[in-house]
């Protein structure tokens, strides 16, 4: 088993990476991940099943239907639907997953990380890349510095 960092070092030393749940709302914590990443130089794929174009890019409605060369997803879904988005990445054989969760429970969900485990994928169970990607901002130093201070950074 790999440590936090190693885990994320990882998935950020990727090319590709899918951020599902990216929003029509600009505000929501799964497009500002999106601008994030895209802006640090990824190429970044937006995945909503309800959605054909958001933050001017190309919307696939899973991962199925997203180009080949997927190297990662940040999850940002309600945790009901983690576990089918990491069926997806077994499917089509992704091999990285971020669960994003800052203070609440976020996308999060014991089932979906015990079958991430179950077909050794790469899983962060919670956290958020922009406590990591640099540059990060105070409130994501900060962030990640109180999760890490209260325990609730994953291992």
């Amino acid at each position: 088993m790999s440590t936090l960092h190693e885990r994320v070092e990882d998935f950020l030393n990727q090319k590709c990476i899918a951020v599902a749940g990216v929003s029509r709302s600009k505000t929501q914590a799964a497009n500002i991940v999106y601008r994030k990443l895209r802006n640090a130089g990824y190429r970044v794929l937006p995945i909503n099943p309800r959605a054909s174009k958001l933050e001017g890019d190309t919307c696939y409605p899973d991962l199925e239907s997203a180009p080949d060369g997927i190297d990662g997803v940040v999850i940002v879904t309600p945790p009901d639907v983690t576990e089918q988005v990491v069926r997806d990445c077994v499917q089509t054989g992704i091999p990285r997953i971020w669960m994003h969760r800052s203070l609440g429970c976020g996308s999060v969900s014991d089932s979906a990380v015990k079958l991430s485990q179950e077909h050794n994928l790469s899983v962060i169970s919670g956290g958020c890349p922009m406590m990591f990607c640099e540059p990060v901002d105070v409130a994501h130093k900060c962030l990640r510095w109180f999760l890490a201070r209260t325990g609730r950074l994953p291992n």
